[in-house]
């Protein structure tokens, strides 16, 4: 649980020891509460959340009760019924680590070994869950309420917290040391393109860049690796729309926020109990085509949906938006293209690589840096084909030159001189345009 005892500092040390003190009382407690509910032939399935919960907790106070001389004086008996209470009917030792607004994500590799994301870097935490039985029973208390299972014959599964937080699980036989969780929590803070400035992940001729690729109907591809940011930056630019336009995003699991006030959103929907009313987002790309959008937004390129982003860019739908797992600008146009394989259409790699040369305009690179930071790399706009490639002309570009004393990355943002043929199609209309930001 944590460093070891003897590596820790004093102070570690006895914390360490109140922890392992009141994670032997939390057992003893719970194990008795679970037998009082069992002996009462308490109706546990017939309860709503909030009924559960009192009913519980009234239990949890009659059996501290019976425990009170045993209990001793250096156990805070107020924390001990909140942690077994959140074991009984929350989430257990999660409820500590989602109410932490620093958290970004929390990986349960088994119920003695939880990682958490701070600030970019993983440390793990001397927070535990009694059991794997505590971890399935928290895993149920997600999936549940969506209508979703985990068990032997399906035990995998996705689902999503109230606050919109994603969450992964995966049980034995699949995870061989028990049940395993990860859910990447949902910010409840609203990032803006100030906020990504103030980060360093921008500067604010980019933000200018962008903003002005957006309200100019250009059709943006946002890539990168997992937890690179990649949603988050999706959102900002989709705030960009100009209101009034007809809005329609298409997701996984829904984690866009957009201001405007024409927005229809759509979630794809996984199989029910007997494995059966998927629809996946290929579909609901498709549909949303029927539905007069003026921009659409898909969360993320993941398979054949690719194909029917593309026609839709390439049909009218100017302006539209998604990301796609990426290393550089140049592996996006690879990754598009194996993903419209995958629609099964048998199109020659040429057909293939028009199509994106002709949908896509501008590529966004995001990547995390060793530092645990998030940066935009790249900035590249698609000029459309020379021979079987087509063209990519890096616009901005950020360059690491090193680490400072901290390990935090070192480097800078410029402009290559390339202008976006865009640009200068704006500036011929007569549109103002600011040139000076690429220079």
């Amino acid at each position: 649980m944590g460093q070891s005892i003897e590596a820790a500092t004093p102070e570690a040390r006895v914390e360490n020891i109140e922890r392992q003190r009141l994670y032997l009382w939390r057992n003893r407690v719970h194990q008795d509460v679970l037998h009082m509910m069992d002996l009462r032939r308490a109706d546990v399935a017939g309860m709503n959340e909030d009924e559960l919960r009192l009913k519980v907790q009234s239990v949890i106070e009659e059996v501290i009760a019976g425990l009170a001389e045993q209990i001793p004086d250096y156990i805070d008996v107020e924390r001990l019924k909140s942690e077994v209470l959140n074991e009984a009917v929350g989430l257990g030792a999660l409820e500590e680590l989602l109410a932490d607004e620093a958290i970004t994500e929390i990986m349960v590799n088994r119920y003695d070994d939880i990682y958490v994301e701070r600030d970019g870097k993983l440390t793990k935490t001397d927070i535990t869950f009694s059991s794997d039985a505590t971890v399935m029973a928290a895993i149920e208390r997600i999936v549940s309420p969506l209508g979703r299972r985990i068990d032997e014959s399906s035990p995998m599964v996705d689902a999503r917290l109230k606050d919109g937080s994603r969450v992964n699980a995966i049980i034995p036989p699949l995870a061989l040391k028990g049940p395993s969780l990860t859910i990447r929590k949902f910010s409840k803070q609203k990032l803006t393109h100030e906020d990504l400035i103030r980060f360093g992940t921008i500067e604010a001729p980019m933000v200018q860049f962008l903003k002005m690729a957006v309200e100019q109907r250009c059709n943006i591809v946002i890539s990168g690796g997992t937890g690179s940011g990649k949603t988050t930056l999706l959102n900002i630019l989709s705030n960009f729309i100009p209101d009034g336009e007809r809005i329609i995003t298409v997701e996984d699991a829904a984690e866009l926020k957009l201001n405007q006030s024409h927005v229809v959103a759509l979630e794809a929907r996984p199989p029910n109990l007997e494995g059966k009313g998927a629809i996946p987002i290929r579909d609901l790309v498709k549909n949303c085509l029927r539905m007069r959008p003026d921009r659409i937004v898909v969360g993320e390129c993941r398979g054949g949906e690719a194909l029917d982003m593309l026609q839709a860019m390439n049909t009218g739908h100017d302006g539209s938006l998604t990301t796609a797992h990426a290393n550089s600008p140049r592996d996006v146009i690879s990754r598009l293209e194996v993903m419209v394989l995958m629609a099964g259409m048998e199109l020659p790699s040429r057909a293939i690589r028009e199509q994106i040369a002709s949908a896509v305009d501008i590529v966004v690179q995001q990547s995390r840096m060793p530092d645990g930071s998030r940066k935009i790399t790249h900035i590249s706009e698609i000029t459309g084909m020379e021979g079987d490639k087509v063209q990519l002309n890096d616009i901005f570009v950020y360059q690491q030159e090193g680490f400072d004393n901290d390990g935090k990355v070192v480097g800078q943002f410029r402009a290559t001189g390339m202008v976006p043929q865009f640009y200068e199609t704006l500036q011929a209309r007569g549109i103002p345009v600011d040139m000076t930001i690429f220079q």
